[in-house]
């Protein structure tokens, strides 16, 4: 997947590399906990979005079963009271 700044990886990469140069030598702390947040928040917007809120779809879509994207969705709280 490329866009026009690199592909997902890169762009990935560089924001990790700038986020720990900006330590300024300090260790990160939990950092997979924190790139993770970052990363299922936006990519389970997006994907519901993508599916008109259809959460079987969007499930599909991510190769996780509904009630994994249900977990996830209220996690975030990103659950709305009519389901989606």
């Amino acid at each position: 997947m490329k866009n026009n700044n690199g592909t997902l990886r890169e762009t990935v990469e560089t924001a990790l590399t700038d986020y720990i140069k900006d330590l300024d030598g300090e260790d990160p702390c939990n950092l997979y906990d924190k790139i993770i947040a970052e990363i299922e928040k936006p990519l389970f917007t997006t994907v519901m979005d993508h599916c008109a809120q259809n959460q079987s779809k969007a499930a599909s879509c991510l190769g996780i079963n509904r009630g994994t994207l249900r977990k996830k969705l209220k996690q975030y709280g990103l659950l709305t009271d009519n389901g989606a």
